[in-house]
C-alpha cells in the first residue's frame, strides 16, 4: 500500500496511490490526513488497504497522480530523528580532517532530532540565500513508526514500523563545524529536509525489505548525471530496529515519529574510500563524502557545493524500472529572504 498527501493547509489530504504512482484515490473518507491515519492504524490500515485493492481493480474513482502537487507524507510530524546508520560516512568525513573515530561509533548509534515543524514536498525547490553556508543533499531512508514505548527493544521497535520512504535531507556544511563547536547540536544548519512522494508499508516491498533494512539501489542524480548508485542494504551498521531502540531509550515515540538512516554511504570494493560511478564506483548519496574522497585522494575537494541552478534527483526503483517511492526532484533556487553570495 502506498500512501501519500496532497497539498492542502498544513497536513494535506490523505490519498491511497496506486503501485506504478500513477493514480490516486482519495482517502478522506477513512482518515483525513496521514497523521490521523497512524493514531488509529489497527482500525484504519485495513480500510486503507481494502481501498488501495480497489484502486488498483479500477473499483473507485480515481485521478492521475501528479507528484509536484504533493506534499511530504507527513507535511510535518511531531518527531524527526536522524542517524547516522552508515558509519562509512562518519569514518570518512573524520578521516578528511585528520580525526580519529571514537570505537564507540561502531557500537552507540549517532542521532540528531531534526526540525520537524514543515517539511518540504518532492518537488519543492531548496531556497538558496547564500553560497556561502555551503548547501548539500543527502540521500537517505527513512521509517514512520507507530507508538514505541520507552525502552523498547530493537526486536519491539522493528514491529513498529508502519512505513518507508526516502528523504533529502539538505545541510548547510559550512554552518555545521561552528554550530558542533558549540557542544550543543544542530540547527541552523539543518532546514527542512524533502520527503518522497509516497511512504509505502512494508508488505508492499517484498523481498527488498527484511524487516529492518532496505534492500535496493538508491540513485541519486545531480543536473542530470548519476552521482550515486550506493546499495541501501550494505554497509548498514545499525539497522531500523537499532536506531528507533535507540531513539526510544529513554523516552517514548508518539505515533507518526520518522526515524532517517543518515546519508547512505558505501565502501569501495576493495575496503577502501567509495569511487565515483566514473571510476566503476557506487558514487555518493551527497557531496560532502564525494569531497572527502576528494580531499583524502589529492589533498582538497575540487567539487563545490550545491549551486542555484542545480538539480537533484532521488529515486529507487523496482524490478520493472518504476519508482517505488516517487521520485524526490528538486532545483535549487534563490531565496527571496536575504541576498546569495
Amino acid at each position: 500500500m502506498k500512501l501519500a498527501s496532497l497539498k492542502n493547509g498544513r497536513d494535506g489530504t490523505l490519498v491511497v496511490v496506486s503501485d506504478d504512482i500513477a493514480w490516486y484515490t482519495c482517502a478522506q473518507h477513512i482518515a483525513p490526513t496521514l497523521q490521523r491515519a497512524l493514531d488509529h492504524w489497527d482500525e484504519v490500515a485495513p480500510a486503507l488497504q481494502e481501498l488501495a485493492g480497489k484502486l488498483a481493480n479500477d473499483a473507485v474513482p480515481k485521478q492521475s497522480f501528479d507528484e509536484a502537487k504533493a506534499a511530504a507524507p507527513l507535511p510535518r510530524a511531531y518527531q524527526w530523528a536522524d542517524g547516522s546508520a552508515y558509519v562509512n560516512h562518519v569514518a570518512l568525513v573524520r578521516q578528511a580532517r585528520g580525526a580519529e573515530m571514537p570505537e564507540s561509533f561502531w557500537s552507540d548509534p549517532l542521532m540528531y532530532q531534526g526540525g520537524s515543524d514543515g517539511f518540504l514536498g518532492p518537488r519543492d525547490s531548496i531556497l538558496l540565500v547564500d553560497h556561502a553556508w555551503g548547501y548539500d543533499m543527502e540521500a537517505e531512508i527513512v521509517v514512520v513508526t507507530g507508538d514505541v514505548r520507552m525502552g523498547a527493544s530493537a526486536d519491539e521497535a522493528r514491529n513498529c514500523i508502519r512505513l518507508v520512504g526516502l528523504t533529502n535531507d539538505v545541510s548547510l556544511r559550512n554552518l555545521i563545524p561552528g554550530e558542533l563547536a558549540k557542544g550543543f547540536g544542530f540547527f541552523q544548519s539543518k532546514p527542512a529536509s524533502a520527503f518522497s512522494s509516497v511512504f509505502v508499508t512494508p508488505d508492499t516491498l517484498g523481498a527488498c525489505w527484511d524487516g529492518a533494512k532496505l534492500h535496493g539501489i538508491l540513485r541519486v542524480d545531480l543536473n542530470g548525471q548519476p552521482l550515486g548508485r550506493t546499495d541501501a542494504g550494505a554497509d548498514m551498521t545499525f539497522d531500523f530496529g537499532e536506531l528507533i531502540a535507540h531513539a526510544a531509550k529513554t523516552r517514548n515515540l508518539c505515533a507518526g515519529t520518522i526515524i532517517g538512516s543518515g546519508t547512505v554511504s558505501n565502501r569501495d570494493f576493495d575496503g577502501g574510500p567509495g569511487k565515483a560511478i566514473a571510476d566503476g564506483g557506487l558514487g555518493y548519496s551527497c557531496l560532502a563524502e564525494l569531497r572527502t574522497v576528494e580531499t583524502i585522494l589529492h589533498g582538497q575537494p575540487k567539487t563545490p557545493f550545491l549551486r542555484s541552478g542545480d538539480r537533484i534527483d532521488i529515486w529507487m526503483e523496482d524490478d520493472r524500472g518504476g519508482t517505488i517511492f516517487g521520485r524526490i526532484s528538486q532545483s535549487v533556487d534563490v531565496s527571496k529572504v536575504g541576498s546569495p553570495s
